[in-house]
């Protein structure tokens, strides 16, 4: 008995942690001494073990044993141990968190792979191997596109290719069953570092488009016209199926999962879940009265840090006259997390789609959203430059990108008489340029917390020279003034805050880390040197008083003055 793939670490607590796997065939899985059967779906196994009574504070080497047999860590690996890190006071207001999105997989042809370069995510893991333990990251999130099911690689089409019974009206350049994305998975987390960065550090996960397929649920007319598509119906079970699997359950802590009714029926049942999934896709997929039958958003307290991970992909809302990245429940859902009580310095809202984009691109695309919503040839048009240039990021949902603000606005004042942390960060990924950028929001009092959207994409894609070319004019002041003028004048309203990026913005592929020490905040990205290596391209302070943007050096790197208490930004707003 072996292991097809993991394990990975998923959810950790002060005394808890989850562990996922997918074996060759029905087994019981063990890790430090707690066990969990595995459940099949089209004929592939899978378990997610919880393991309890931990040490809080520590860190717990762990073994997995399948059928009693031990199958991890494998016999000569070049790796050290896999951890437990668990969550503790002792490290409550320290964290190491590592972000990123993009993540295409390996390719073996040689000119291929020097067109993708080399992955951030694969080098960081083979940097770590040779670090300390106390070095490792608290989390890593991974913010969307973990895998590309309709960009196949030259291996993928043979092996779909090869396949007797796939359905004659299933496309030939696109995956479309579930065991065809098992295939996916299995190409992208087989890679050896990568099997062992996922199994010694926490993994948060969402997914974005790519995860299904292009411009997925970008507007209601993309909604209808791939559901006229034959093999669609099979597409979107699939992938939703696939994604509860491989990603969605390990971001459930274990009070979750136990409440959970659909993991208690996948476990509780007989043979083959599939049917159970299929039900479960379709209500996943449906709106019904503004909401969707299934919360993919989630929250993780890493001590003092919260993260707080917005579905922006399957929860929009886009039937019945809506328009609405998340339904107002599941919004709603997303302020009571972000809001609850408890000692938070650091909060962190995941989403995969960018909140603050270069403001020109904004502006852009909440006048596309007005246009688009028209009658007649406008509408037509503007919906045909909608999906063709991807516009559908949080300025192009102008009200719930409002509603985010109103938000960020709440948590960053601090809230009925609570001290506001020290930072919150949107992170994001998805539009293949990474960046910092500083918000400013009106009212807010002296003490706030300070404001930032971080964007860190790709880890491994390609960046064409024309796509870097129009996203480097897209935040120029000049690009940002004429933007804001033809917004005004076809009656998009202006928003109700600002921000402008710490840096230039950073193309190639790149990985990203958040390190927080009690109130004190830094990021910094890193681009792979060499297969293990890293070299770093821009760190930023964000909690520190902010030089004017005339300061800043012309180098890549933004150097930052100390906060004091009382201090506000002197940059340009």
């Amino acid at each position: 008995m072996t292991l097809v793939l993991g394990p990975v670490l998923r959810h950790v607590g002060e005394t808890t942690a989850t562990v996922w796997v997918q074996t060759e065939q029905k087994a019981r899985v063990e890790v430090l001494g707690c066990a969990a059967d595995t459940f099949e779906v089209c004929g592939h196994h899978y378990a997610l073990v919880p393991v309890t009574g931990l040490e809080p504070d520590s860190r717990i080497p762990y073994e997995v044993h399948v059928d009693g047999a031990k199958v991890w860590p494998r016999l000569s690996s070049p790796f050290p141990d896999s951890i437990i890190p668990t969550r503790g006071p002792l490290t409550a207001g320290h964290a190491r968190i590592l972000f990123g999105s993009c993540r295409y997989v390996k390719v073996s042809d040689r000119k291929q792979a020097a067109l993708y370069g080399l992955d951030a995510l694969d080098a960081y893991s083979a940097r770590l191997a040779s670090r300390p333990v106390e070095e490792r990251p608290t989390a890593l999130l991974l913010l969307g596109d973990q895998v590309y099911a309709d960009e196949l690689t030259p291996q993928t089409r043979r092996r779909i290719a090869g396949r007797r019974d796939r359905h004659p009206d299933w496309p030939d350049d696109e995956i479309v069953g579930f065991d065809e994305y098992v295939g996916l998975y299995r190409d992208s987390w087989s890679d050896p570092e990568i099997r062992w960065i996922l199994s010694t550090v926490p993994t948060a996960m969402i997914f974005d488009d790519h995860d299904v397929r292009d411009d997925w649920n970008t507007s209601a007319a993309w909604r209808r016209q791939m559901a006229q598509t034959p093999w669609w119906k099979d597409r979107i079970r699939s992938a939703l199926a696939s994604y509860w699997v491989y990603q969605h359950l390990g971001n459930l802590p274990p009070e979750e999962l136990e409440a959970d009714p659909d993991y208690q029926r996948v476990l509780k049942a007989e043979g083959d879940v599939w049917p159970l999934l299929v039900e479960l896709a379709d209500r996943a997929d449906a709106e019904i009265d503004g909401s969707k039958g299934l919360r993919f958003s989630f929250r993780w307290d890493m001590g003092r840090s919260r993260l707080v991970m917005i579905d922006s992909r399957n929860g929009r809302i886009l039937d019945g006259g809506h328009h609405v990245m998340v339904g107002d429940h599941e919004f709603a859902w997303i302020e009571e997390q972000a809001t609850a009580p408890g000692d938070v310095d650091h909060l962190l809202l995941g989403t995969s789609v960018p909140w603050l984009m270069a403001p020109a691109l904004g502006d852009l695309e909440t006048v596309n959203e007005i246009a688009a919503g028209r009658p007649g040839w406008r509408g037509k048009l503007g919906e045909k430059l909608r999906q063709a240039a991807d516009l559908e990021h949080w300025p192009a949902f102008r009200e719930s990108f409002d509603r985010l603000g109103r938000l960020v606005g709440r948590v960053a004042a601090g809230e009925e008489g609570r001290r506001p942390p020290a930072t919150v960060s949107v992170l994001s990924g998805d539009v293949h340029h990474s960046y910092a950028a500083r918000a400013e929001l009106p009212d807010l009092p002296a003490e706030a917390a300070r404001v930032h959207q971080l964007v860190c994409s790709p880890v491994h894609n390609v960046v064409p020279l024309p796509v870097r070319v129009a996203f480097r004019l897209s935040w120029s002041r000049l690009a940002r003034r004429a933007a804001r003028r033809w917004a005004s004048h076809n009656g998009a309203p202006a928003p109700g805050l600002s921000w402008r990026k710490l840096d230039r913005p950073m193309f190639g592929n790149l990985i990203a880390t958040l390190v927080v020490d009690g109130r004190d905040a830094d990021v910094f990205f890193e681009k792979p040197v060499t297969a293990a290596s890293l070299g770093e391209l821009g760190r930023f302070d964000l909690t520190a008083e902010e030089k004017p943007l005339s300061e800043i050096a012309n180098g890549s790197s933004a150097q930052l003055q100390s906060r004091t208490p009382s201090s506000r930004s002197q940059g340009e707003r």
